[in-house]
């Protein structure tokens, strides 16, 4: 394994960001090439402590001459993110400079061409920007998050579906949110749309990998689960054959939720005070179930409002905290039909 430093400068004098990338050199130019990364949204921890989990597998493969394609991880991808923190409390969803989330605003290419990249812009976009560097070309792309709380998900662009369904099998995740598109230039996105437009032998869409991963919940930062993680993500690779593990078996389908993210009802809440959960992740509902009450005047008549099911489904994710403002989402809710809110259109991480 090989260690650099990646180095970010900052907006002002004397001030910098640096990162750890790990390469593994494969032994077959012909094989496919990996990309992993972790805490693009900084406090998202779970892909964190699976890539350290990782790590040592593959490590062992290399010592064993079983890696055929490169692989490069980024265990942490954001230290600018990593080192905000307001009065105590950590904040490494957005930029705190330009006020941007730190998976949107990501280039989205025409071709999957790095000299297209821009060379300039604010600390935060020259991140982005040395991260598609890193992982542009790679015929696999892993960006790893977390929700608040829920079940482990991909999402998938339509054009990777079914041919991703060996993906989610060895990874074990329990739901596929299929995409078709991105305006907003999350990491996802500035990974595969660069190949919707190119010819079929570049695009190998048959072939190719591009996901968000949601391991779950933000408090599941957890050893036993960042080994099951880990194995998950070794077993793709292998289904994918950039490592030679002859011991290991990949066969299996998933037979987990598929469904587009035009089905995903957010459920924003209509008061704000404290939520009462009456469901979590991975129940079933009918329409017309209470999901939640929100305590909007504790004590008083009339001081809870509840929340029903706008159609049956599976709740798939839901809020880490209790507390809530009017407006805010309490849930994703995976419907078996079209969701009536148009915002489901979105890829909210």
């Amino acid at each position: 394994m090989q260690k650099s430093i990646e180095r970010i400068a900052g907006d002002s004098e004397g001030v910098s960001y640096e990162f750890p990338v790990f390469r593994f050199d494969g032994s077959d130019k012909a094989a496919p090439s990996a990309y992993l990364q972790a805490a693009l949204h900084a406090g998202e921890l779970p892909g964190v402590v699976a890539i350290d989990a990782l790590v040592p597998m593959l490590s062992r493969a290399e010592a064993e001459g079983r890696i055929k394609g490169n692989i490069t991880v980024v265990p942490w991808a954001n230290p600018i993110g990593r080192a905000q923190y307001l009065y105590g409390d950590h904040q490494g969803r957005f930029h705190l400079g330009t006020r941007t989330n730190f998976n949107r605003s990501f280039p989205l290419l025409a071709a999957p061409d790095v000299t297209l990249l821009p060379a300039h812009g604010t600390v935060d976009q020259r991140l982005k920007t040395r991260l598609l560097q890193l992982s542009i070309g790679h015929d696999i792309v892993l960006d790893l998050h977390c929700d608040d709380e829920g079940l482990a998900y991909l999402y998938v662009h339509t054009s990777l579906w079914p041919a991703m369904a060996d993906c989610a099998a060895a990874m074990g995740v329990d739901a596929v949110v299929l995409w078709d598109e991105d305006t907003d230039g999350t990491f996802e996105g500035a990974s595969i749309i660069p190949y919707q437009n190119v010819p079929a032998d570049v695009a190998r869409l048959d072939r190719r990998v591009a996901t968000t991963v949601e391991y779950r919940g933000i408090l599941d930062v957890d050893g036993a689960l960042a080994d099951s993680d880990a194995e998950g993500l070794y077993r793709l690779l292998v289904a994918r054959g950039v490592i030679l593990d002859q011991a290991l078996s990949t066969s299996g389908s998933f037979t987990g939720i598929v469904a587009p993210i035009e089905n995903i009802d957010m459920m924003p809440a209509p008061r704000s005070g404290a939520i009462l959960y009456e469901v979590k992740p991975g129940d079933r509902v009918a329409k017309g179930a209470l999901l939640a009450t929100i305590v909007h005047a504790p004590g008083e008549a009339g001081g809870r409002t509840q929340v029903f099911a706008p159609q049956a489904g599976i709740i798939l994710t839901r809020r880490s905290r209790r507390i809530i403002r009017a407006g805010e989402d309490l849930l994703k809710l995976v419907g078996d039909r079209k969701s009536a809110d148009a915002r489901s259109g979105t890829l909210e991480d």
